[in-house]
């Protein structure tokens, strides 16, 4: 792989696969100004309650904290403003009908830089009830002693 589409994560978001059954994803640009770029080359985000949006045929990142560049001027940005991600428009609507039906939500995986822009990977999600939580923790934990036997 070379340096130009080499994939660098910026920030996982590992309590959404631990909340969320997720069934599709999807991988977007992400309309940034240039201290938030700044900001995320220092790893300031964080995307633990952020969700996307579909509003007038648009999809929006919410609740996505970016936070302020320390050597930004008077024109640094929100840290928690609306940033629009860019789709496809047959993706978009995919994801309109997705959002149609009941229990269904749009969650941010990770942010990433792929050859030198932002990307950000949405999923499309369900939230997990509380005995699949626990059926997912049991399951981390078989396998933490599967591991430790092993090793013994």
């Amino acid at each position: 792989m070379d340096e130009k589409t080499a994939i660098k994560d910026i920030i996982v978001n590992k309590k959404a696969r631990f909340e969320y059954h997720i069934f599709t994803t999807y991988e977007a640009g992400i309309s940034l100004v240039g201290t938030e770029v700044k900001s995320l080359r220092n790893k300031n985000v964080n995307l633990t309650d952020s969700y996307a949006l579909l509003k007038d045929g648009e999809v929006w990142l919410v609740n996505a904290h970016i936070g302020v560049f320390k050597q930004g001027n008077l024109n640094n940005h929100e840290p928690l403003r609306k940033r629009r991600l860019l789709l496809h428009k047959t993706e978009i609507r995919k994801l309109y009908k997705f959002q149609k039906e009941k229990g269904y939500t749009l969650v941010a995986l990770k942010m990433y830089f792929k050859g030198g822009k932002v990307k950000v990977e949405i999923a499309v999600a369900k939230g997990k009830k509380e005995y699949d939580k626990r059926e997912t923790i049991a399951k981390k934990e078989a396998i933490i002693d599967i591991n430790r036997k092993k090793s013994y």
